[in-house]
């Protein structure tokens, strides 16, 4: 039997182990884990954990919440990592399709870095994987199904604060955020190394750019940005 191995990944303090076969933290959730709007005294909901480094940061600041994730595996690896971090009693792990686990409860703080690459119907597979990246055809279908029902799940002035691939559209989002009835703004932006998998269907995400953010040829880098909208 091939040795199964263990990967360690440290950020802010946080020691996240991450067993063979789950997804270490990638740019966008350490993006999004730089510049986590939290207040005093918030409750928080890590919306798809994956090894669960946004929950565990908020908890390691005092705050306590939810983190939740379609694969059961990655609730296991998130329970084993809030443990190994010494906050097992801060954050509640559960296992199930984006709100579904924490359906009648409300938060602070929704915090995502949703899988959101345009993925034409003949690029789909079904390893976690692929579905951890998988946006469906425009890279819209979870974030739309996000922003739609994070209100819902948001307490007064909760903030649903989330991660943009910039060649998605930015005033696309932030009027999707206004249609929800919350008030958008862009938290952070910063340039990144365009996506290994965006490179090999860039064809189709250009097809799908409507606000022609991308640029002509190859481009080396694309915007990432974290995006907040809060409720009145």
């Amino acid at each position: 039997m091939a040795d199964d191995a263990i990967h360690f990944f440290q950020f802010q303090g946080c020691l996240i182990r991450v067993p063979s076969g789950a997804l270490v933290p990638k740019f966008g959730s350490l993006l999004l884990a730089r510049h986590l709007p939290l207040r005093e005294g918030d409750v928080v909901l890590d919306l798809g954990a994956g090894a669960g480094l946004i929950g565990i940061l908020a908890a390691r600041r005092g705050h306590r919440g939810v983190a939740t994730d379609v694969v059961a595996g990655c609730s296991e690896c998130t329970r084993a990592n809030a443990l190994l971090n010494g906050v097992a009693d801060r954050v509640e792990v559960r296992t199930g399709d984006l709100f579904a686990p924490v359906n009648g409860e409300a938060f602070d703080l929704i915090a995502t870095n949703p899988p959101q690459m345009p993925t034409p119907p003949d690029r789909e597979w079904n390893d976690a994987q692929s579905r951890a990246d998988n946006g469906g055809p425009d890279g819209w279908v979870i974030l739309d199904r996000i922003i739609h029902e994070a209100p819902k799940y948001l307490k007064p002035q909760g903030r649903l604060v989330f991660t943009l691939f910039g060649f998605l559209g930015i005033e696309r989002a932030l009027e999707k955020l206004r249609a929800a009835g919350l008030d958008p703004r862009v938290l952070a932006r910063e340039e990144q190394s365009f996506p290994r998998i965006g490179r090999e269907r860039l064809d189709h995400i250009r097809s799908v750019n409507g606000e022609g953010i991308l640029p002509p040829g190859r481009p080396a880098t694309c915007p990432r940005l974290v995006l907040c909208g809060q409720k009145e």
